[in-house]
């Protein structure tokens, strides 16, 4: 199979700069080693749009921070993805935090980001009455907002695939060479012949480069625990809440979600083993504890799960954003850690525009920016629940109560550009097991409507990737 691009890494770097590229007259692929895109980092971060205050100025991490910050609310309009735009606040509990945070005003003065203010205690709580009152002053910035990570990531590869650019899923890259100047690609049991490869694989981004000749990237992965909490418990927070950043990074915030549940995280330590997204003791302590800082009074009663991530940082401590030096013919897209997630649209526009100068290809006058999705069973009121019902039967079947939805949003989920295979698949894409009960009730009935819509036995039903086996056997006759 030819192509004239092939990206190897679908989370939401791999997804966005996969949509960019299907703006041009060329020939893409998108290699994911997982069972689904959006398996690695992208969902498993804090989902925040950071405004661009952080980065030291004159870093690819600002450039593209402050560039993406800005594209987000039109990108989440055209892939009809939850954002919203509720501000972020850094707190400061001493002198010496308040000289950090005036510090990162005048970072964010000269990065590009408007209306940053500082503000006292007192403006504070009114802005956030539940936040300690041990706070001396905050940076307030109401450009920031937040987004679902994984919704995004998943938004723009539908979007690539409706625009031409064909998915591999299971297709981890195992071996590169070059031929008469293009790269032969071995993935998942396919061959894959590009004349240009962009390396987007996050943690990996070392391993794959290595294989191309290049052995420059070093990724530094970075841990980092969660806590989530159930919906009524979201308003404790109006805002972003950050504490003074450290050395380990932006430190544990405090943040609703798009979906109305409460975000606790992330711890930040040092790993190297990048398959470890278990949660540890030491690590929700550390957690509770830190948050604690910011809000006393935090509703762990009410935790639904917690959850961890594998943050791609790179021994240099910016972003890799280039052709290889080392390498015909590939561009690294590596070590993006925070803010990653923001500057996502504006790093897949470089990566686009710079391969289409590179290969002489021209825009697409047909490419569609737009992916459009039908309103849930949960969103839409009685009329419009009564005429849905009535066209699809399958709308008054309710399969996750907590969340409220039914056996056609599943079905679609299954059935869409970039298909749900898995438990946590259709999770993803539509919250059917996100509730209070986190799939206890609903997961055997949609693990039922997967095995029935992909015609295989129950007993080959993922949780999210090969070998995660919810059933392996009967256990008598009958069931």
């Amino acid at each position: 199979m030819k192509y004239d691009v092939a990206i190897i890494g679908a989370g939401v770097i791999g997804c966005m700069s996969a949509r960019a590229l299907s703006k041009y007259d060329m020939k893409v692929c998108l290699l994911e080693a997982g069972s689904d895109v959006c398996g690695g980092a992208s969902k498993a971060n804090s989902g925040i749009v950071h405004s661009g205050y952080d980065p030291v100025p004159g870093s690819r991490k600002a450039h593209y921070n402050v560039l993406g910050a800005n594209m987000m609310e039109q990108i989440c309009e055209e892939l009809s993805v939850k954002y919203r735009k509720n501000g972020s606040l850094v707190l400061a509990f001493t002198e010496e935090e308040c000289e950090s945070i005036q510090e990162l005003f005048l970072r964010g003065i000269q990065n590009g980001v408007f209306d940053l203010q500082m503000i006292k205690k007192e403006e504070l709580i009114k802005l956030e009455p539940n936040v300690s009152e041990s706070i001396k002053k905050a940076l307030y910035s109401p450009t920031a907002g937040i987004v679902c990570p994984y919704t995004l990531t998943i938004a723009a590869a539908e979007n690539a695939v409706d625009n031409g650019v064909e998915l591999f899923l299971n297709a981890a890259v195992t071996e590169a060479k070059q031929e008469n100047q293009r790269w032969v690609i071995t993935a998942g049991g396919n061959e894959i012949d590009t004349k240009m490869v962009v390396n987007a694989a996050g943690v990996h981004a070392g391993t794959v480069a290595n294989l191309f000749g290049d052995d420059t990237i070093t990724i530094m992965p970075r841990k980092g625990e969660y806590i989530l909490c159930d919906k009524p418990e979201h308003t404790i927070v109006n805002s972003v809440v950050f504490q003074a950043p450290t050395v380990h990074g932006k430190g544990v915030l405090i943040t609703q979600t798009v979906d109305n549940n409460l975000l606790i995280g992330p711890t930040s330590h040092r790993t190297e083993d990048t398959s470890d997204t278990a949660t540890t003791k030491d690590g929700i302590t550390e957690l509770i504890q830190t948050a604690q800082k910011s809000v006393s009074d935090l509703p762990l009663k009410d935790v639904l799960t917690t959850f961890t991530g594998i943050r791609a940082s790179s021994d240099t401590g910016d972003f890799i954003v280039s052709f290889s030096e080392y390498a015909q013919n590939l561009f690294h897209i590596a070590g993006i850690d925070s803010p990653g997630l923001t500057a996502s649209p504006a790093i897949a526009e470089e990566v686009a525009r710079s391969i289409a100068e590179k290969l002489d290809k021209q825009k697409k006058p047909d490419f569609n920016p737009y992916r459009t999705t039908a309103l849930s069973i949960g969103e839409m009121n009685p009329d419009q629940r009564a005429n849905a019902m009535e066209q699809n039967p399958c709308y008054g079947h309710i399969v996750c109560r907590c969340e409220k939805i039914s056996e056609a949003e599943i079905l679609d989920a299954i059935r869409s550009l970039v298909p749900a295979t898995t438990l946590d698949g259709v999770k993803r894409r539509v919250r059917a097991g996100m509730g209070r009960c986190q799939g206890g009730f609903c997961g055997p009935t949609v693990a039922k409507i997967l095995s029935r819509e992909l015609n295989i036995p129950l007993s080959q039903i993922v949780k999210d990737k090969m070998r995660s086996e919810i059933l392996t056997e009967k256990m008598k006759k009958g069931i």
